[in-house]
């Protein structure tokens, strides 16, 4: 354990955070209560592997929330898996798990909650480095809102998905959740464009969640496809 009270792996995880921000390692150790000689070492280690870029790293696993094609059309892909599981109250709200290889036996994690019908990659996680241990564990969370179990995915999958729901999103006027960048290379590299036709049923459905502005996301949505193109549902 450190002075902030976390083990080595948990203090990594909140250094790269706080870093992915935009925070200079005096900073980082100010908000964690730490000395900044504790936390140099460790922004040297994140800068490393970034440099390592996480696209070269071996894929160890890529899943995706079951019912992920609920409402969308695919072309030329009969073989990416999905079951018939959907959760009618996700509406739109897929998941999406990359993991790759790392030292020591340990795994990088990178998430996104993906809205496929309006909104595009609506928020992110990591990316995170943990033993396989945690992996697993962390794994079960991160899909635990959904019926069925996650789906094993080809990574071609996660990239028509993540990346083709961005550019439907910002053809609507919207742009990705803050952080995203900071995980594209664990998707690979992608030429696009992809081969899901988003939205639903092809015209953009805008769900409101707990942090959507809708008013705002609706006066977007008139611009940018006119009044009448689009479906929304609000909370009352």
């Amino acid at each position: 354990m450190n002075d902030a009270g976390m083990d080595g792996e948990e203090l990594l995880d909140r250094v790269r955070a706080l870093r992915a921000t935009g925070r200079t390692p005096k900073e980082i150790a100010r908000a964690l209560g730490l000395r900044p000689a504790q936390v140099v070492p460790l922004v040297g280690d994140i800068a490393a592997e970034a440099h390592a870029g996480a696209s070269e790293r071996k894929l160890a696993g890529c899943w995706v929330s079951p019912g992920w094609s609920l409402g969308l059309s695919v072309e030329g892909h009969p073989g990416w898996p999905d079951v018939d599981a959907a959760d009618a109250e996700a509406l739109g709200l897929v998941s999406v798990l990359v993991t790759r290889q790392e030292r020591y036996g340990r795994l990088r994690l990178c998430g996104w909650l993906v809205d496929v019908y309006c909104l595009g990659v609506k928020d992110v996680v990591g990316p995170r480095v943990m033993d396989e241990r945690r992996a697993a564990d962390f794994r079960s969370s991160f899909f635990a809102a959904y019926q069925a179990r996650p789906l094993e995915a080809p990574l071609e999958l996660a990239q028509h998905l993540v990346f083709g729901a961005v550019e439907y999103a910002r053809s609507l006027g919207f742009e990705p959740a803050r952080g995203f960048t900071a995980t594209t290379d664990q998707l690979g590299s992608w030429a696009g464009p992809s081969a899901i036709s988003f939205g639903r049923d092809g015209k953009p459905f805008f769900v409101q969640g707990p942090h959507d502005k809708a008013d705002a996301v609706v006066q977007t949505l008139e611009r940018s496809v006119g009044p009448g193109n689009f479906t929304f549902l609000v909370q009352a």
